[in-house]
């Protein structure tokens, strides 16, 4: 039996390459987001699990991830005006961060977003993490929804982060026939590092999870930049 009372559909995912099957795709996504679901998606890394920004939804995918407390999700956006809506601050160093490498694989935590953004997703540096996607796909989805999605890997725990579409459906297969996940398919992606996490919320930048930008790279743009060596 179909949990909660949904009716099984065919689970084969939906189309997500092509600039056509993007747009062909876009309704039926917003229509899962806007029904507090979870939709599964290609990112410039690895697939990710996402849901629009409200306690509703994000408390679905903390179920569906099982995600343990004090381990915020992070938000994707296509431009600074989705920043602004909810009241996150691009500090000093964030500026020059963002104006360098965004859209990329750099994840910023902001200060703000108190009073729009649900605690859960504000981490234990007290902010809350951000990236501006570079992935073509993803920003015509955001552009066409209008507000930030969440984004985590699409993985159980212990299970290394999904590089295709079919594996996602291997390990959610009845949350995909009962559409509490609605699964994009991109195509496979190549294994990547994660991105760069750097937290602006102190005073001093700090690099708290290594990835694709090396500490190096992005003291050429903030030198007080510290961690990660």
């Amino acid at each position: 039996m179909a949990l909660g009372g949904a009716t099984p559909r065919d689970p084969r995912p939906v189309p997500f390459w092509s600039d056509a099957e993007i747009d062909a795709a876009l309704s039926q996504v917003i229509h899962q987001l806007s029904e507090r679901r979870v939709i599964a998606y290609p990112t410039e890394t690895v697939y990710g699990f996402g849901t629009a920004v409200d306690a509703e939804s994000v408390e679905t995918l903390v179920r569906m991830k099982r995600r343990p407390a004090g381990k915020p999700f992070l938000l994707l956006i296509n431009g600074s005006a989705m920043l602004s809506r909810l009241d996150l601050a691009l500090t000093p160093a964030a500026s020059r961060l963002a104006a360098a490498h965004w859209p990329g694989p750099l994840t910023l935590v902001l200060p703000g977003g108190e009073k729009r953004v649900p605690l859960r997703l504000r981490g234990p540096e007290g902010g809350i993490a951000v990236r501006w996607t570079p992935h073509a796909g993803l920003q015509r989805l955001l552009a066409a929804y209008g507000d930030p999605i969440t984004s985590t890997s699409a993985n159980l725990p212990g299970v290394p982060p999904a590089l295709a579409a079919s594996e996602i459906l291997a390990q959610w297969p009845v949350q995909a026939a009962t559409n509490e996940v609605l699964v994009l398919d991109g195509g496979r992606l190549q294994p990547s590092p994660p991105s760069t996490v750097v937290d602006c919320t102190g005073r001093r930048p700090r690099v708290i999870r290594p990835g694709v930008f090396s500490a190096a790279e992005l003291r050429e743009t903030v030198p007080e930049l510290v961690g990660d060596r």
